[in-house]
Formats: C-alpha cells, sequence, structure tokens
C-alpha cells in the first residue's frame, strides 16, 4: 500500500487532468490526445456560458476553440457521441466496446414495438435522400418517450441512434440532422464485435476506464459509475479484487482518509514524480460542471475540503448559490464558485456572483490572474467584453 499526503494526492489529480501549472496543451491534436486519456467529456447540451464539454477543455487548452471540438466530431470523425458515462464524446475507436448497449436498445426500448414500424421506411428514406433531422421526416403521431411524450418521428430517430444504425451527421444548437453510421465511419469500425464479450472483462474494462477518466478512485458507490448497469456492489468488490491482483490498479493510502484509493498502475511514475514536485502553480480555472475531475463529489470533499454541488436541478428557494455555478481553482486549492452568464447577442461575459471560500483571501496577484482568467473565457465565448454585476466579491 502506498501512502501518501493529501498535499501530493491533489498534485497527482490536477497534473494528471493538465490543471496544475503552465497551460501546454493547444489545438486539435492534443485535445483527441486529453479525451482519449480521460476515456471521453460528458456531454449536457446546456449552454448559459458554455456547454459542459467546451467547459472541460477550455480549461485544459489552451487558447481552445470550440470550433476545433466540433470538427473533431462532425469533420474529421475522429470523435462520436454516444453512451458511455450518459451521453458523451469519446474517440471513434472505442465504438466496439459500447456493443452492449446498442444490443440493450435494440432487445427493449419504450414504445419500441410502435416505434420499429417505421425504422426501416426512415432507414431507407436517409439512404436514398441522405441526412434528416426529425421535423423532415412526416411522423407526427406521439409516442411515450423517455423524456415525455414526442413524436414519432423524433423517438425513432434517436432510436435507431441508441441501436447504433443512425449516427449524428451535425447539429444545429440542440437539432440533431442523422445519418447511417456506415455513411459516417469506417463499415469495419461500426460492425466491429464486441472486444469483451464476456461480461466480467467488460465490467473491469469500464471500471479502469472510469478511474483513468478520474483519476484516482475508491471501491464504493460513486456517480463516478454513472450508466455501467450491472456494475452493483458485489460485481463492483469482484472487479476491483481481480483488477488488483492482476497489477492493473495500485492502491493508495492518502492521510486522514480512511479507505484506500485506486491508481491505475499506469500512473505509478506520474505519482512518484508529484511527490518530489517542488513548483508551485499559481494558475486559476474554472471548471465544468460534469468536469471528469468532478465525477466523484465525496473524494473531492476528502481530499480538497470542499463541498460542491450543481444547483441546476434544485428548486430556486433552496439553491445555496446559484443556476449555473462554476467551481473555482487556484493552484492546488478550490477557493470558491463564479456565477457567469454569456449574453451573446451584446456579446458581453457578464459576472453574476464569485463566492470564496472560507478562509481564503483574494491578494493583488490573485485578483490579476482571475481577470485574466475572465478575458480569455470571455474569448472562449466569443465576447468582447466583461460586465460585473457586483465587483464586491462574496465570501
Amino acid at each position: 500500500m502506498i501512502q501518501i499526503s493529501k498535499s501530493d494526492a491533489r498534485k497527482f489529480l490536477l497534473t494528471k487532468h493538465h490543471l496544475y501549472g503552465k497551460k501546454v496543451l493547444r489545438g486539435k491534436e492534443d485535445i483527441l490526445a486529453f479525451i482519449r486519456q480521460v476515456g471521453c467529456l460528458q456531454y449536457d447540451p446546456i449552454d448559459v456560458c458554455g456547454k459542459n464539454a467546451e467547459l472541460v477543455l477550455q480549461s485544459r487548452i489552451k487558447n481552445f476553440l470550440k470550433s476545433d471540438l466540433y470538427d473533431l466530431l462532425y469533420q474529421e470523425r475522429a470523435l462520436v457521441d454516444y453512451f458511455d458515462k450518459n451521453l458523451a464524446i469519446f474517440p471513434i475507436e472505442d465504438w466496439p466496446y459500447f456493443a452492449r448497449e446498442r444490443e440493450m436498445y435494440a432487445e427493449k426500448g419504450r414504445s419500441k414495438d410502435e416505434i420499429d414500424k417505421v425504422c426501416h421506411e426512415i432507414i431507407e428514406t436517409i439512404r436514398v435522400e441522405g441526412p434528416k433531422t426529425s421535423s423532415e421526416l412526416e411522423y407526427e403521431h406521439k409516442v411515450d418517450w423517455y423524456w415525455g411524450h414526442t413524436k414519432l418521428s423524433r423517438a425513432a430517430l434517436e432510436l435507431l441512434y441508441f441501436k447504433g444504425e443512425l449516427g449524428i451527421h451535425s447539429k444545429k444548437g440542440t437539432n440533431k440532422r442523422y445519418d447511417l453510421m456506415t455513411n459516417l465511419y469506417p463499415e469495419s469500425l461500426v460492425t466491429a464485435p464486441d472486444p469483451h464479450p464476456d461480461l466480467f472483462e467488460h465490467l473491469c474494462w469500464r471500471v479502469k476506464r472510469r478511474i483513468g477518466a478520474v483519476g484516482m478512485l475508491w471501491n464504493r458507490p460513486s456517480d463516478a459509475w454513472l450508466n455501467i448497469r450491472e456494475l452493483k456492489s458485489a460485481e463492483r468488490k469482484g472487479v476491483f479484487e481481480v483488477l488488483e491482483q492482476r497489477d492493473e490498479i495500485i492502491p493508495v493510502q492518502v492521510e486522514d482518509v480512511k479507505e484506500p484509493f485506486y491508481i491505475l498502475a499506469l500512473d505509478l511514475d506520474l505519482l512518484h514524480s508529484v511527490r518530489t514536485l517542488q513548483d508551485k502553480s499559481n494558475r486559476v480555472e474554472f471548471l465544468a460542471p460534469l468536469d471528469n475531475f468532478l465525477w466523484d463529489r465525496k473524494l473531492i470533499c476528502a481530499l480538497f475540503d470542499f463541498n460542491y454541488k450543481w444547483e441546476i436541478y434544485t428548486p430556486e428557494v433552496q439553491r445555496v448559490f446559484g443556476y449555473y455555478v462554476l467551481p473555482m481553482l487556484y493552484g492546488s486549492d478550490f477557493i470558491g464558485r463564479i456565477e457567469m452568464v454569456c449574453q451573446r447577442k451584446e456579446k458581453t461575459l457578464t459576472v453574476k456572483n464569485v463566492w470564496y471560500e472560507e478562509g481564503f483571501k483574494p491578494t493583488v496577484g490573485f485578483k490579476k490572474r482571475l481577470d485574466e482568467r475572465l478575458k480569455a473565457f470571455m474569448v472562449f465565448n466569443d465576447c468582447s467584453q466583461v460586465k460585473w454585476m457586483e465587483r464586491d466579491e462574496k465570501k
């Protein structure tokens, strides 16, 4: 059992996530490399000051352009939209590993019998006429669907997408245009068999992928395991035991934390390197609400003493902070939260509120770096000015 301090655990996680020290990643090659490292980025369509996947990348990639992500998705096709940790973006080469997900939707699904009656006709229409949106198909009848009653055309396109027969050709806002997967990606990849037909080996692959996505995880319930349906407590325990026996994961005991964490064996050298790291980081970053780094909020609380809740689904009267509030990172510490809104017509990034953690005193140097980060965030959102609603930051 490797024994490390909380300080080393923080530096390990931050360094692995490219959040510590100078920002060196840039451009599409590094975007793709980072997504390959973490496995996937969780997708969320809400855009207050950037969508979740965009927010994840802007905190790692120097001068990140949203268009670079969408080029990789819909032009170069190096990435794909599909289910991993819920809806996600991941490298197309990982497509075969999610065959189980597609088979599940092929076998069952809400209103499946009714939807199946029109699926063949829709596929033939797309084959002959090209990519389609739901509004371009004449199936107005409504059916019961996962997000409520919706038009048969939308439900059918989404089911075909869930089954892996259709993929997303392009997006305009949240409006999706679908095409045949074999028109978008190599058929040999689209139809490749599951590399892990054995369920236990599949779960081993998923657990290692999630540990790599966060950097360090413990064998306990966590949002980091979301959408791995077969991974119940007993199965998770068995997977951890086998992966440890195979020397694919390594237990790490962090000071003042009772339960051990686990890292990938591939990250052992990184762990050793940060233990001798003397450099300090004065970098300021705003993190996405569903950032891979934050997938296990209890882990963040245990290691960083920072309690974060995304209050978007909390009734307004019960919110402590706000609707879309981002954690603020300064060096190796979470020092507060910030609420920003991008007003696109006015090309203005409005800072509505800043709340600092108890005990943190903003220095002149910190405020300078915060303003620099806000200017970069303004450019990321294609705005031309930053406006503070209240310059007196809250504590």
